[in-house]
């Protein structure tokens, strides 16, 4: 379960889809939960219906017992567009001892507004709660980005892990491996260098690479694929590797073929391999110089891995990784 945990977390469309999902809980714990927004210095517009009356009320108490005009134009104007239907509100269900005050603080309004102040507007006039609107759209949103996520992440899901190839198992390893620094070593730099791998059940590994100077002028080509295999039935279990190498000023081409224990040590294999090229026991660490007329290639075993079976051991390769290096000579 944890592999197969892992495996999906790979794929970079399901990393992103959680991490997005994520992202937003964390966010939403964070903005409600831990942290949440602290209104300061708001205004009575935001407040309550029935928070917005009491203030009011409180209002007119205040400009009953101050008599000051200014401050209660300002408290009025701090209602915004509601201030006028809460006043008729208050108005309306006034005790007889309070509808003076109440009567005191309209007069006052239509003085230093005029008589529309008092007047209610129209629907279609009342200013929007902008606030209010941008919590619901922001949290449709939210809801939007984090339903989509989900959806996509569960079609993932149902379409199980992709299918890993012997191929893409090869490249991946060729990728972790770690080249060779020549020049740390005091050895010219190669004009090419590349890691390659074969894996048990890459029928069709056959690599090339072309070969360039530094000036982008061609020299030729080398490569690796397979030689020989053993056995029947599929995978195919190989035997021999063949390196070679290409020289666009010579004639030839220089092949090495790197054969398992089993198949250096059988006659008949050797015979059958003896005119491909010059054979070697392939073994861990091993290196192995292929020549032309001006181009060296060295080719060296970085890993090397026998596969298990009905076969005789050591026979077939489960794994081989090589690292190619092509040098000019006489420059």
């Amino acid at each position: 379960m944890r592999d197969l945990l892992l495996l999906y977390l790979k794929k970079p469309q399901i990393a992103a889809a959680l991490g997005l999902i994520l992202g937003i809980v964390i966010g939403l714990l964070w903005g409600w939960v831990i942290q949440p927004v602290q209104w300061v210095n708001a205004t009575p517009a935001v407040l309550r219906p029935d928070l917005q009356e009491d203030y009011l009320r409180m209002a007119i108490d205040s400009f009953r017992l101050r008599l000051d005009p200014n401050q209660a134009a300002h408290r009025w104007e701090a209602l915004g567009p509601v201030a006028p239907s809460i006043y008729r509100r208050l108005l309306e269900n006034a005790a007889p001892e309070e509808r003076l005050a109440v009567e005191a603080y309209g007069s006052l309004i239509r003085k230093v507004f005029g008589e529309q102040a008092l007047q209610e507007r129209p629907a279609s006039q009342k200013g929007l709660n902008w606030a209010r609107v941008v919590l619901v759209v922001g949290l449709i949103l939210v809801l939007a980005v984090a339903v989509g996520g989900g959806l996509y992440l569960f079609r993932l899901l149902r379409k199980g892990p992709k299918v890993v190839t012997p191929a893409m198992q090869a490249r991946e390893l060729s990728r972790q491996a770690e080249r060779t620094d020549y020049q740390a070593m005091g050895v010219a730099p190669p004009v090419a260098q590349v890691l390659t791998t074969y894996v048990l059940g890459d029928n069709l590994y056959d690599e090339s690479f072309s070969i360039e100077s530094p000036a982008g002028k061609f020299l030729g080509e080398y490569g690796v694929g397979i030689s020989k295999v053993i056995g029947v039935g599929d995978p195919k279990r190989v035997t021999a590797l063949e390196v070679w190498l290409y020289d666009q000023g010579d004639i030839k081409t220089a092949t090495t073929v790197l054969m398992s224990r089993h198949a250096y040590q059988d006659a008949s294999i050797r015979a059958e391999l003896e005119a491909k090229g010059e054979l070697a026991l392939i073994q861990p660490g091993g290196e192995y110089m292929l020549e032309t007329a001006n181009l060296q290639l060295l080719a060296k075993v970085v890993d090397l891995e026998y596969g298990e079976g009905p076969l005789p051991p050591e026979s077939f390769f489960e794994r081989v990784t090589l690292e190619l290096a092509v040098w000019q000579k006489n420059v």
